[in-house]
């Protein structure tokens, strides 16, 4: 199968995996904190690592699983699942300035973006 067509099936899979997390989360917990996309977040966080763990280290697997859970299905659930992963494994491979500034120019830059986005968008 064509691998953006297992990308996409995958990011429609974990789209609609994100709308039913925050669906369930504003139900139970009603809207003053975004349960929704930090349970998306970390569900997403759990499940690359269990996946890439098994599939990087203990397991021989198709590639088309890997685009399919990683990039489409964790990459429409969540993208902080790759932040996330990435980041730790420069870690742990002891690469600990790349890790650090991974993280750093994520959330910096990250934040800084939306900040611009939200002034462009006010003066329109």
């Amino acid at each position: 199968m064509n691998d953006y067509l297992i990308i996409a099936i995958g990011g429609a899979a974990g789209s609609v995996t994100r709308y039913l997390i925050g669906t369930l989360a504003l139900n139970k917990f009603g809207f003053h904190f975004p349960y929704g996309t930090l349970f998306a977040n970390v569900i997403g966080c759990l499940v690359i690592g269990l996946f890439m763990t098994f599939f990087t280290e203990r397991f021989v697997m198709n590639p088309a699983w890997k685009f399919f859970i990683t990039i489409g299905f964790l990459g429409g659930l969540t993208t902080f699942s790759s932040f996330s992963y990435e980041s730790i494994k420069l870690l742990l491979s002891e690469q600990y300035l790349y890790g650090f500034i991974n993280i750093m120019a994520n959330m910096l830059i990250g934040f800084g973006a939306t900040l611009c986005g939200i002034i462009i968008a006010r003066l329109f």
